[in-house]
């Protein structure tokens, strides 16, 4: 029995045909496979009863490469059982190199955002520069600068950047002087002590020279600076370069006074704001000279041009809840006579903002030409117009004066000489 037993763990044993005779052996073992057949496909011979005693020492688990192998490992193939381990060499004994190199890469780029945000640290006040590369404070942290570049949509149908679109820039660069100074805070423009008190900056006056309008694809450079005006005014400059070339493209001077937010009253500067300020004011001139010309009154019985009915859009408001001054030169154009809007480009303009526009109100553009030689647009020259935008009770919002040159004949680019005085 021991025998048959050790035999039978080794090669299947057929049961013996039963006493009272039956269905007789099919020869098939689990009705699938010969019964000369073992399990791996090898015809199996009976052993004679004289090897039984080598077949039943056999119950020990051999050993391969000095190793045991049971029972079940001598159902494997010779290939499973006699392969051995690939030889031990010098390249694979090597460490998996990929994830020491990516430990290295992670080690590689935290030092490197350590190190970036260390830099934006400003080191001294002539070189400021803002975490974001929006520009950067140059001239003993006076004046601050930044460059931008003309996109397609800021063109108009002269293939050149529209003046709303320069004076989007003049305004940008001025928030951005404040925001990298440290001195913005709640308000738009505002600093810590004007926030407190509900005070915020407004425009009274803005004058505006332009040389040469920018195309599609320029950089321009925006230099801007701020200085005293009066008591309890400030007045703001820029100065608008040709990145490439540094020749003047435009120059621009406005006046701004405090207002407060809630009772949309003027007021005076309080010292405390006055302290925030007075270290960033510049002892300059102006780069334009202050046009004092008075603006003449203009009416509906005076003016060439009227345009009715003009509201302002959602888009239209700041966040202190008013009309962009910049939405206002869009609105002083609407009146403006064709033929000057298609052979002349704007030269120069001065405005006075009178009042504030909200979201409820509808209002007037009116303009009076100055000089009536625009019905031949051969004989053309240069044009000046008077402008008005009031609202419909007859309240003034904007006077302005605008300058123009015909198209064909512009001017050469000019130059500045007075502040920066640095070489840009």
């Amino acid at each position: 029995m021991v025998v048959t037993a050790a035999t039978g763990a080794f090669f299947p044993v057929a049961n013996p045909p039963p006493e009272s005779g039956g269905a007789k052996p099919s020869g098939k073992v689990g009705g699938s496979l010969p019964g000369s057949i073992d399990a791996r496909g090898l015809n199996a011979k009976k052993p004679a009863f004289g090897s039984l005693q080598a077949k039943a020492n056999a119950q020990a688990p051999p050993k391969v490469n000095g190793t045991k192998v049971g029972i079940m490992d001598g159902l494997k193939t010779d290939d499973e059982v006699f392969s051995s381990p690939p030889p031990r060499t010098f390249a694979n004994q090597l460490p998996d190199w990929s994830m020491l190199l990516a430990a290295i890469t992670t080690i590689f780029l935290a030092a490197e955002k350590q190190w970036m945000m260390l830099d934006w640290k400003p080191k001294r006040p002539d070189m400021l520069v803002d975490p974001f590369g929006l520009g950067k404070i140059v001239q003993d942290g006076l004046v601050f600068r930044q460059n931008f570049s003309i996109r397609s949509y800021e063109i108009g149908a002269d293939r050149t950047a529209s003046i709303e679109t320069m004076m989007n820039h003049l305004q940008e660069t001025a928030l951005n002087h404040v925001k990298c100074a440290g001195l913005m805070h709640g308000g738009f423009g505002s600093t810590p002590e004007m926030s407190k008190r509900n005070l915020i900056w407004v425009v009274t006056k803005m004058q505006v020279v332009v040389d040469r309008y920018p195309t599609w694809g320029d950089v321009v450079q925006v230099d801007t600076w701020v200085a005293a005006s009066g008591k309890n005014g400030m007045r703001r400059d820029w100065l608008v370069r040709d990145s490439s070339t540094g020749h003047v493209l435009m120059r621009a001077s406005s006046l701004w006074v405090m207002m407060n937010k809630e009772t949309r009253r003027l007021s005076k500067i309080p010292e405390e704001a006055r302290a925030e300020i007075e270290d960033y004011f510049v002892d300059s001139p102006p780069v334009i000279d202050d046009d004092s010309r008075k603006l003449p009154k203009l009416d509906e019985t005076t003016a060439d041009y009227i345009r009715t009915g003009l509201t302002p859009r959602w888009s239209d408001l700041d966040v202190n809840q008013h009309v962009n001054n910049v939405k206002y030169i869009g609105w002083i154009l609407e009146s403006a006579p064709m033929q000057i809007l298609e052979g002349c480009e704007l030269a120069a303009m001065t405005l006075e903002y009178r009042r504030e526009c909200r979201r409820d109100s509808v209002l007037q553009s009116l303009t009076s030409v100055l000089d009536k030689g625009v019905g031949d647009l051969d004989d053309i020259g240069n044009v000046q117009c008077q402008h008005l935008l009031r609202l419909e009770n007859g309240g003034e919002v904007v006077k302005g004066r605008t300058e123009w040159r015909p198209k064909r004949a512009i001017n050469g680019i000019g130059s500045i000489d007075g502040f920066p005085a640095e070489s840009f």
